[in-house]
């Protein structure tokens, strides 16, 4: 069982940045952990995954180039850094994990196979 805490949501301005934390428990073992966003009346989508095999990486298109995640081990923290933020990236964004298989693209539409979730963190960029 992965237990998992986000941290570091708010409100921005558009074009402006933010930088979100996923603390998480100890992993015995490799996981696919990522960042997901869901905005009012949208259906929830994946934004970054994270290999913590190889720390290989994963990005929807729409913030490929803008978002970049990362994480460390010592602190047991996986990072979501946004840049040139939108009206458009407006959501609760939360982070999750699974140890079933490497990250895979499919992950990035398959939201199935992740099961141990955090609680979300809002963030909100005005424009």
């Amino acid at each position: 069982q992965v237990q998992l805490m986000e941290s570091g949501g708010g409100s921005v301005q558009a074009g402006g940045s933010l930088k979100l934390s996923c603390a998480y428990s100890v992993l015995y073992r490799r996981h696919c952990m990522g960042w997901f966003r869901q905005a009012p009346g949208k259906k929830r989508e994946a934004v970054a995954l994270l290999d913590t095999a190889d720390d290989s990486t994963l990005y929807a298109a729409s913030v490929k180039g803008r978002f970049t995640i990362s994480r460390s081990n010592a602190e047991k923290t996986v990072y979501l850094q946004m840049n040139a933020l939108k009206p458009e990236d407006t959501a609760t964004y939360t982070c999750a994990a699974h140890d079933v298989s490497h990250c895979y693209s499919h992950q990035l539409y398959d939201l199935t196979v992740f099961r141990f979730w955090g609680q979300g963190a809002q963030v909100t960029v005005s424009g």
